[in-house]
């Protein structure tokens, strides 16, 4: 390999590409100070070089700060079947591509030190790892990993990722300098036409990755697609790679140079590992390189005899090195001068305080500049003592421990059956009578239903509504989420002129795929409906300490309510209804709409009936919700296998 331009970032980041695409221990790539207007080019790159000119490029897979262990290692298929609803676990998309043919998978991750604590323990059980089993929720599998990680992170966001996570990242180099040609301007690009900039700038992105994979030698790209075979590692470049990281690198880091270096002297013919490999993986992460290393020339000799002796400005004192050789400067004897007050230093200034990360460095933890986090790869801490224990539905009793939560009824019944006994003139209640209540946790996220079973009635199109709900009804499962059903137009409803509710502990309660496929009736007291859908929903999000985190607002309807408000409180119907069910129900949702939303989120069915298409829509403005079509649901392709 002839001497190749490792102070080009773009040269440096295409032969780092090909290096992790052509070894499978090398799968982690890691940019620091990456712009990140450039992360959807380089990943690109990325894909292109796994993927090579024969395959199609692969869509990655982006992980950030919301995936959960759910979302990563399995995937969860419902289906309607004619029993009810049937649950199938499926590998993630983590997984489901290591046994799969063609080029390996590309996991990206724009920002590591937001990425989620799921998303960094599984980057560390991946990332150089020969087999992986996954056993979670039953179904157990154990794979080979295929897929490469690219991730990007700031030189002063590393305190926030755990040590154990960087290790992982094999090829690791600085990208601040990197400019694509022909993508920064067009990413940068303003005005009034920023939409069809926009659009451009991809258009540019693409262009330029593809320029650049164009621009590798076709022997990296062979490399790249075929792979490269194992070459032996001498001792001297085992020697040469301890001496570049220092003695205080772990084991990781030397293997990541010398795998590096193996590769590097595979890509270029080599028969064996030498010290001079280890120079250039050195040199291609940014490694600093001694001027003594072989290669590289020999510094200088210093002249011989002694320095001639300074002679400084007028008012200074003139200064003569030591005899005997340590460097240090020396006034002459008898000399008196004015003291040196060393550098000035700000006001509030800690002697001790922490430089900048090295500029350029792969490494910037072995810094003090940042603060770094505990346990990283800790979630946050549940708290289960306290006030927030005694809340919840009451499911049972217990012995009491504490005066906490006590369970009245079952505490006195029980000194009521040992009052003859203890002979006390008056009701005496012992210690070993008192009972504290059992209560069921808080959920920590909850699906609230609203389902108008008339909005389906007569239509004969054969609607499937596990279709329609299948995303909802998926992410209350996997997040073990409550549910809530209000049923509006049941043909069996105790009263055609009200709301019916219940309330489920999962998706899997028989009651929730019943009430999917009830007969329409006649009445439609949507309004009512959306009235009972905002009180539970106030009264679970006004829950301080042990509200939900997330909650879920689904409404199945056409938007036509034939039943107002006042008819469905009284229990009477008087007079001619015309639009005042339609108007009840918009000013209902309007109280839904002022509701915080940093918890709740609001979807609306549209099952497209006709005439009067807009209602589902008008309502869904008052909810301030997004508009799902219920004619071409999102899986139903799926649940049509």
């Amino acid at each position: 390999m002839a001497a190749a331009p490792y102070d080009d970032p773009a040269h440096r980041l295409g032969l780092a590409l090909v290096c992790a695409a052509a070894d499978p221990a090398l799968s982690g790539v890691l940019l620091l100070d990456l712009d990140p207007r450039l992360v959807d080019p380089v990943a690109r790159l990325f894909g292109a070089v796994l993927a090579g000119a024969a395959e199609p490029e692969r869509p990655p897979l982006v992980l950030g700060a919301s995936d959960r262990d759910e979302d990563l290692w399995t995937r969860t298929r419902i289906r309607g079947g004619e029993h009810g609803i049937t649950v199938r676990t499926e590998p993630g998309p983590l997984t489901e591509g290591d046994d799969a043919g063609g080029a390996p998978p590309l996991v990206v991750v724009p920002d590591l030190a937001r990425l989620s604590v799921a998303g960094m323990r599984a980057a560390v059980q991946l990332l150089g790892a020969d087999v992986v089993t996954v056993e979670r929720g039953g179904p157990r599998r154990t794979v080979r990993p295929r897929a490469r990680w690219l991730a990007v992170c700031r030189s002063a966001d590393v305190g926030r990722v755990s040590r154990h996570l960087l290790d992982r990242f094999a090829v690791r180099l600085s990208a601040a300098g990197l400019r694509l040609p022909g993508v920064r301007e067009a990413l940068v690009a303003t005005g009034p036409e920023a939409g069809e900039a926009g659009e451009a700038g991809e258009g540019e992105a693409r262009e330029a990755s593809e320029a650049l994979f164009a621009g590798l030698p076709a022997a990296w790209r062979s490399a790249a697609e075929g792979g490269i075979r194992p070459l032996p590692v001498g001792d001297a470049a085992i020697g040469r790679a301890r001496e570049l990281l220092g003695p205080d690198a772990g084991v990781r880091r030397e293997l990541a140079l010398l795998r590096l270096a193996r590769t590097l002297a595979a890509l270029d013919g080599r028969p064996s590992v030498s010290a001079d490999d280890s120079d250039a993986a050195a040199r291609l992460i940014g490694v600093a390189v001694p001027q003594s290393a072989p290669g590289r020339p020999q510094s200088d000799p210093e002249p011989s005899g002694p320095a001639p002796e300074p002679t400084g400005p007028p008012g200074t004192l003139p200064e003569r090195r030591a005899a005997d050789g340590d460097g240090r400067l020396r006034t002459r004897e008898g000399d008196r001068g004015l003291l040196d007050t060393g550098p000035a230093e700000g006001i509030g200034t800690a002697s001790g305080a922490a430089a900048a990360p090295a500029e350029g460095s792969p490494y910037p933890e072995d810094e003090p500049a940042a603060a770094w986090d505990a346990v990283p790869l800790s979630g946050p801490r549940r708290r289960t003592t306290g006030p927030v224990s005694t809340r919840g539905t009451v499911i049972g009793t217990r012995r009491a421990t504490d005066l906490r939560d006590i369970a009245h009824v079952r505490t006195v019944r029980e000194a009521a059956v040992h009052q003859r006994a203890r002979g006390t003139a008056r009701f005496t209640v012992s210690p070993v009578d008192l009972h504290s209540n059992v209560r069921a946790a808080a959920p920590e996220r909850v699906l609230v239903l609203l389902l108008d079973h008339t909005c389906r009635g007569g239509t004969g199109d054969g609607s499937r509504p596990e279709v329609v709900l299948a995303p909802f009804l998926q992410w209350a499962y996997t997040s073990r989420a409550a549910v809530q059903v209000i049923e509006v137009g049941a043909a069996d409803a105790a009263d055609e002129l009200r709301a019916g509710s219940f309330t489920a502990r999962g998706v899997l309660d028989p009651r929730v795929p019943g009430a999917l496929y009830r007969r329409a009736g006649r009445a439609t007291p949507l309004a009512h409906g959306v009235e009972l859908a905002a009180q539970a929903l106030r009264r679970l999000l006004r829950r301080q300490g042990a509200g939900p985190a997330e909650a879920w607002l689904v409404v199945v309807t056409d938007g036509r309510g034939n039943v107002p408000l006042r008819a469905s409180h009284t229990g009477r119907l008087a007079g001619p209804v015309a639009a005042a069910g339609v108007e009840d129900a918009v000013e209902a949702a309007a109280r839904i709409g002022a509701m915080d939303r940093t918890r709740l989120h609001v979807a609306v069915v549209d099952p497209g009936r006709e005439p009067y298409g807009d209602l589902p829509y008008v309502l869904a403005d008052r909810l301030g919700a997004i508009v799902v079509d219920g004619r071409h649901a999102p899986g139903a392709e799926a649940a049509g296998e």
